[in-house]
Order: C-alpha cells, then structure tokens, then sequence
C-alpha cells in the first residue's frame, strides 16, 4: 500500500507544479524528488526484500555522485554545467536533492525494461534489459532537462548544439545520460540476482506498479506540462516521440501476458 500512496502523491505534486512559481514551485520541485525516491526505495524493499532496497539506494546514490562530481569537475561526460545554489546542500559539489533525483528516475527505467525482455530469449535478455533500461533513463532526462533549466536549477555552459526545439540543453547532455544509464543499469542487474528474495519471480513483481506509474506520469504528463504550461515545445515533443516505442513494445509485452506467451 504504501508504495501506491507515495505514487499517488508524486503525481498529484507534478500536477501542482506548472501552477506554481517562485519559493512554491521549488518547494513542489524538492517534494517530487523527494517522494520519487522514496518510491523506488519502498517498492524495491516490497517487491524483492530489504537487502534490494538497500542495494538500490546505495548503488544509485554512489553512481549519481560519482558521475555528477567527475562533471562538475571535468565537463565529461555531459558536457560542463553548473548548479545554482536553489537546490540547497551539496556532497562534493553535488546538490543533495541530485542523487535523490537519479533514485527516482533509475529504478522504474530498469523495472520497465525487465518488463519489456521479460518474453525474450534467455541468453539474450541481459543485454537487451541493460540497453532498454539505458533509453528509459536517458530518455526521461530529454523530458527533465529542459524544464531544471528553465526553473534555474542548472545552466550549460555551451547549450548548443541541441535536439532540434530544444535550445537550452546540449546533445552531449543526451550521450553522457546514455553513457550512465550503460553503467548503472549492469549494476542494477547483478544487484537484484544477488538480494533478491529467493520467491520473487523474474516476471515483474506486485512492488512494481507504483515505479512504472510514476515513470509513465513523469514522461508523458512532463511532456503535456511542457506543451500546454511551461512553454516547451521542443521538449514536449520529442518526450512524447521518444516515448512511442517503449508504449508499443509495451503494448505488445502486456499482450503476451496475457495470452501466456
């Protein structure tokens, strides 16, 4: 139950924030991530057991600080960016609120994909699992990018050049997230095939609605705000088109489902 509830509220919070503005919308802002987080954790720990939750929460966290500090520092490999001090208490130079930020976005991008290759081919579906997950992650980042930057969570020092209506955010920004996701999606995997529980089936578990309702919100409303309230039209659309084949393949992956195949 509890995992459902903090969804809930993830969703009605991102309802809230293209109404707010100011002090508000950073206070709506902290309160997403911060229940996002707390439902990849809570849902981790219901679906495979504590050790998984724990797992994610360290394994994430250590991954996001490591790469964002090596950014920071080095420009690679997003490109070199800075943070504004609207995101209150930093770790090396990190904001507090960016690894939480990471926690949100990583483990419904992995509990997507184990859905999707949950049909495919043994030998094959490690892989196929690793570069799914990687494309939900770097592809949500398409969606939240653009709006931190709108909201002055961040800036880039050379913003372009970017995906075309998307002016703000540069296309290295894009590769360094694809890079990330491709190292933190194998960690994720050895982590639940070593802590999770002994009952829980490779098959999507019952802890995993909560995450895919928040990742589907999070993409697909975060596109709808950005069209129809935050004045970002380039980043709507390509959210809503990088979005198409994941909801096909879906589609197709619910169907087997329920047609047992």
């Amino acid at each position: 139950m509890l995992p459902w509830v903090l969804a809930g509220a993830v969703v009605l919070t991102a309802i809230a924030y293209p109404l707010t503005d100011g002090a508000a919308r950073d206070a709506v802002s902290w309160s997403i991530v911060l229940l996002g987080a707390g439902v990849s954790i809570v849902a981790a720990t219901v679906g495979r057991g504590w050790r998984t939750g724990l797992g994610v929460l360290v394994t994430v966290a250590g991954v996001a600080v490591f790469a964002e500090a090596l950014g920071l520092s080095t420009g690679f490999p997003y490109g070199e960016y800075s943070y504004s001090d609207a995101l209150g208490p930093t770790v090396v130079g990190v904001p507090f609120l960016v690894p939480l930020a990471w926690l949100m976005m990583a483990w419904p991008s992995w509990v997507l994909a184990v859905r999707l290759t949950a049909r495919v081919r043994a030998g094959r579906r490690p892989l196929l699992r690793v570069l799914v997950a990687a494309y939900v992650f770097a592809a949500w980042d398409v969606v939240l990018d653009p709006q931190m930057v709108q909201a002055g969570y961040w800036r880039w020092k050379h913003p372009t050049p970017g995906l075309p209506g998307i002016d703000t955010v540069p296309l290295t920004n894009l590769a360094g997230w694809l890079l990330a996701g491709l190292v933190l999606m194998p960690l994720l995997d050895a982590l639940v095939a070593r802590t999770a529980i002994p009952a829980a089936p490779p098959a999507p578990t019952a802890g995993d609605g909560p995450p895919l309702l928040v990742l589907g919100w999070m993409t697909l409303g975060g596109a709808l705000a950005h069209a129809g309230w935050l004045g970002l039209p380039g980043s709507a659309a390509w959210g809503a088109l990088l979005s198409v084949p994941v909801v096909v393949a879906l589609g197709i992956s619910t169907r087997r489902w329920a047609h047992g195949r």
